[in-house]
């Protein structure tokens, strides 16, 4: 099976789904990969069993989906172009973070891997994109980072922003409103339960208070002295 746009978008959605995946979960459920593409189940399972036919993914029926590696292997590649690409429109083009997911989604697919390899070289070989996001190798393998969110990192600890799980074009915005791009240094003074908030404050040391939905995405490492 060739690498078509459908197939990229399947390998990499469960990729994503899987890299989510907590504990002993080893499947990512089939409704998941339908929500994530828009498609129905029936959709999305037809498509599932050709993938699996084609030695890109394990599937079990009524439980869900995993990649082989060969399959990650060619999720890897689609998410090196995507970040890369992205990175290329914020720092060369000069476009926002908070609009270049969508260009990005598009020129995946028709990029070659020649111009991959050039923008790859005139970026400097970067590690991330814009939103803290690994940036897979050549054969598209990434090197696994944990990483605390604001829900669970220390409390009264110097750190610095890492990754922003979220692409959301208005959330991206609130992001950079708030100083809370990633490389920016932050410490968390208190969660609040009861009102489902986290309590920090940022470079300038002011003090924000944001949900703690929002608080979830961002992605965070103790600082280094």
């Amino acid at each position: 099976m060739l690498p078509s746009r459908t197939v990229e978008n399947y390998l990499k959605a469960i990729y994503q789904g899987q890299v989510a995946l907590t504990g002993q979960e080893r499947l990512v459920p089939m409704g998941q990969v339908a929500s994530a593409l828009g498609v129905t189940p029936g959709t999305a399972t037809t498509m599932v069993k050709a993938l699996a036919e084609a030695g890109l993914v394990e599937y079990e029926p009524y439980s869900g989906v995993r990649l082989t590696k060969a399959g990650e292997k060619l999720a890897g590649l689609v998410l090196r172009r995507h970040r890369l690409v992205e990175l290329f429109l914020v720092q060369v083009m000069g476009m926002s973070w908070a609009e270049v997911h969508d260009e990005a989604e598009q020129l995946e697919h028709v990029v070659s891997e020649r111009l991959i390899e050039r923008i790859d070289e005139m970026l400097g070989r970067p590690k991330h994109d814009p939103h803290g996001d690994p940036i897979p190798n050549p054969e598209g393998a990434i090197t696994p980072l944990r990483l605390d969110s604001l829900l669970t990192c220390p409390i009264g600890t110097p750190l610095k922003v890492t990754r922003i799980a979220d692409q959301d074009p208005s959330f991206l915005r609130f992001i950079e409103g708030n100083d809370l791009k990633p490389g920016q240094s932050v410490e968390v003074e208190a969660r609040d339960p009861a009102a489902d908030s986290v309590r920090l404050r940022g470079r300038d040391r002011r003090a924000i208070t944001i949900g703690a939905r929002a608080a979830s995405k961002l992605l965070v490492e103790v600082e280094r002295s």
